[in-house]
């Protein structure tokens, strides 16, 4: 299952007429899709690329 250090990310706005970075982001966490919800790693990378798109999704601890 996930570790304690996972993040559960769900996209909950949609990509569409965002900046070129965010919408980079948003591929980069492996979001594709609304309502899609990925677990990543809790590292500084991922915050970092969470706090950009803030507005767009929600974060639970995994």
């Amino acid at each position: 299952m996930a570790n304690p250090k996972d993040l559960k990310v769900t996209l909950i706005k949609s990509r569409h007429g965002r900046l070129k970075s965010h919408k980079a982001c948003i591929s980069g966490l492996g979001l594709r899709r609304l309502h899609q919800s990925v677990s990543v790693r809790d590292t500084p990378e991922n915050r970092g690329m969470i706090n950009r798109i803030s507005y767009l999704v929600t974060v639970e601890e995994a």
